[in-house]
């Protein structure tokens, strides 16, 4: 049984190589009909898959006559794990799996009657290699799949933090995005793989040609491309950020450091005058106390009065 595939010149590895874009809804042919339509079966064909993160994914096992199959197997290594097997024997009509813990990726159908495998709700996590191994009294045929999931990127632009540079950056995308711009400019762009297999694109451009207003982020990638635009900074806006930057600050502190002194001359004066006064006041008294002991003592009329 075939999948639908389109073929590429671009690499050999035993018979020929092809390269598919799975669909949601991917189905094989009948076996019978593509054997009974070609002389023989290729004893190996390997199959770059891409599918989309989140679709239904379905592998086909190599087309021949389901009636001369004895053996049928599957082998499954995905990316950090264990290799995973699942067997069907046609003589005793036995299902056999051996380390296989993913629910999502099952028979098609009933094994006896259908050998291809579906993966439900394709994740990040079922990248890896899949091979149909199909047992028959003429040979042993093969399909060996390469299945390769993609994931959408995120994609955003914005200034950095002085704001003297655009930056286009895509997040979590599988494979890589593609980056470039409108107009071109002085850019450095860098790749970061995170720890599940996705990558983040980061492109940062500087323009020194004061005329250019606007500039535009293209982000190519298999699931499909956006575009992103920013507009820069004219130079009175640059202007104004440099005067705000480099200017208001100094003159600031230096408006603090004068008000400051200034604060501090007013208390130290106001302290001066608060001293003047009290010693005044006690002079005043200091001259005052004689004068009333010399009363109080020689005024007779003073000392009647006590008497009384």
């Amino acid at each position: 049984m075939l999948c639908p595939w389109r073929t590429s010149d671009l690499g050999l590895l035993l018979l020929f190589t092809v390269f598919s874009v799975a669909a949601s809804a991917n189905s094989c042919m009948d076996g019978k009909q593509m054997t009974e339509n070609n002389s023989s079966a290729l004893t190996e064909v390997n199959i770059l898959e891409s599918v989309p993160m989140g679709t239904r994914a379905v592998l086909c096992c190599p087309p021949v006559l389901l009636a001369k199959v004895m053996l049928m197997t599957w082998k499954i290594t995905l990316r950090g794990q264990s290799l995973c097997t699942r067997a069907h024997k046609k003589e005793t009509n036995k299902t056999i799996d051996t380390n296989c813990t993913d629910g999502r990726i099952t028979w098609a159908s009933r094994p006896d009657l259908s050998p291809d495998l579906q993966i439900n709700e394709v994740a990040v996590t079922h990248d890896g290699i899949y091979i149909c191994e199909t047992a028959t009294f003429n040979g042993n045929f093969y399909n060996v799949y390469q299945l390769q999931v993609l994931v959408p990127p995120e994609a955003n632009i914005f200034f950095s933090e002085n704001k003297t540079l655009v930056v286009c950056e895509t997040a979590a995308g599988k494979p890589a995005a593609q980056i470039s711009w409108t107009p071109e400019g002085h850019c450095v762009t860098k790749d970061e793989e995170n720890s599940d297999g996705t990558v983040m694109v980061r492109s940062t451009c500087s323009y020194s040609d004061s005329n250019v207003s606007t500039v535009t982020c293209l982000v190519s990638h298999l699931t499909g491309n956006r575009s992103l635009s920013q507009g820069l900074p004219s130079d009175t806006s640059k202007s104004n950020e440099l005067y705000i930057k480099y200017i208001i600050p100094p003159i600031s502190i230096i408006l603090i450091i004068v008000g400051s002194v200034w604060l501090l001359k007013i208390r130290a004066f106001r302290k001066c005058k608060l001293k003047k006064s009290a010693a005044t006041s006690v002079i005043e008294e200091d001259e005052m106390q004689p004068y009333a002991c010399y009363t109080e003592k020689n005024n007779p009329l003073y000392e009647a009065t006590s008497k009384v």
